[in-house]
């Protein structure tokens, strides 16, 4: 037991030892067990006898594999883990719930930055105190049963100190969501920014495209106003039935294939 007690306090504890429990073969017996028993409290019958015709019937009741009732831990409010129990709506404990003193109201809805910047104001009157405290001679032998100024002072900075973070504490999920809220504008400012740089850059290749183009026809025209002034002032001859045909190479490929085609015709005989 005591073993149990100390494994269960363990930081980083080890699982169940009936973990090893859970089984296909004694599931399926659970599961047998269940439609056998129909109407009757599974936990009050004999199971060796109702699976009398089963092997390996284990010596534990199968009851112990079933799953934790939900609708008890919802009526409870809260599970047992490890020793520890844990409440479904996870909440913080507030300070005067510890027995503590709390200076600033439980109720989130209330605006707090007013008693806040009150408990702010307070721990430095009480830190000047404190200071003034320190400097002061001993006390006498009257007063030695009295607690020292400095001593009081210090640990009502310390009650102050507690009020303040706890509020702060209690402020997480704020200052998360703000957080968040900050990153996504950030992303959102990044992504548009890398949308106008590619629009820039698609404009400036779409105008040296254009300027290519423009180019490329040029070039393509005089080209071609060169190759008509240069076949027109070519003679070209086909003699007889015996004669040749002169082809410049400057001519294009179809123009040849033509003129190549025509003397073919005139050389066949009629």
């Amino acid at each position: 037991m005591e073993e149990e007690e100390a494994e269960l306090r363990n930081p980083f504890p080890s699982p169940p030892s009936h973990y090893t429990n859970y089984t296909t073969h004694n599931l399926d017996l659970l599961k047998l067990l269940k439609e056998r028993v129909d109407d009757g409290d599974v936990s009050q019958v004999n199971q060796h006898e109702v699976l009398s015709d089963q092997t390996d019937v284990p010596d534990w009741p199968l009851t112990q594999l079933e799953r934790p009732r939900v609708d008890w831990i919802r009526e409870e409010g809260a599970w047992t883990v490890f020793g520890d129990t844990w409440p479904i709506e996870e909440r913080h404990a507030t300070l005067a719930e510890l027995g503590m003193t709390q200076l600033y109201p439980s109720d989130p809805n209330i605006d707090r930055r007013p008693a806040l910047l009150t408990v702010l104001k307070s721990m430095l009157v009480t830190y000047s105190h404190m200071l003034n405290g320190l400097l002061a001679p001993p006390p006498t032998t009257t007063s030695s049963n009295l607690p020292e100024e400095w001593r009081r002072h210090t640990e009502w900075i310390g009650t102050m100190s507690l009020n303040l973070t706890a509020a702060a504490n209690e402020l997480r999920p704020v200052q998360a969501r703000g957080n968040l809220e900050l990153m996504m504008r950030r992303q959102l400012g990044l992504r548009r920014e890398e949308t106008q740089s590619i629009h820039a850059k698609c404009d400036e290749l779409e105008a040296k495209l254009s300027q290519l183009s423009g180019s490329a026809l040029e070039a393509s025209k005089g080209y071609d106003d060169a190759e008509e002034g240069s076949t027109s002032t070519e003679a070209i001859q086909v003699e007889g039935l015996a004669g040749a045909t002169v082809c410049p190479f400057h001519l294009s490929a179809k123009k040849r294939l033509f003129i190549d085609y025509t003397s073919r015709l005139l050389l066949l005989p009629r």
